[in-house]
């Protein structure tokens, strides 16, 4: 899940306090229970500071060392490496760029908004 584009699809003020719409996206997860065999949710920046790397009843937090993109890809590309046959991955972003090149590794994507409205 990219987290930047999931948060920034609303305008709450997510932007006064990244980490905290971190955290906050992140306990929202937590307690959804979506029925995901796993949850993946990447942060990048300040972000970071508002949920550290770990899991959490099936979501688990991942920090991107640089550009979120990338780490989402190289997420998407380890998790079809080991489960090609058996999971389907979807990611949820509203980068049309991103979805391009998850696509391209045979995952599928959603929206923001359909998530959020899980949530």
């Amino acid at each position: 899940m990219d987290g930047a584009t999931v948060v920034g699809s609303r305008a709450d003020g997510w932007w006064r306090d990244r980490a905290g719409a971190a955290h906050r996206l992140h306990e929202r997860l937590v307690a959804a229970g979506l029925g995901y065999d796993e949850v993946v949710l990447v942060l990048e920046g300040a972000a970071r500071a508002g949920q550290p790397i770990g899991e959490q009843q099936r979501v688990r937090t991942v920090h991107a060392p640089q550009s979120g993109d990338d780490a989402i890809v190289d997420e998407v590309r380890s998790y079809r490496r080991a489960d090609a046959a058996e999971h389907e991955v979807t990611l949820v972003t509203a980068d049309r760029v991103l979805r391009g090149r998850v696509a391209a590794l045979g995952a599928t994507s959603v929206s923001p908004s359909g998530l959020l409205d899980q949530l």
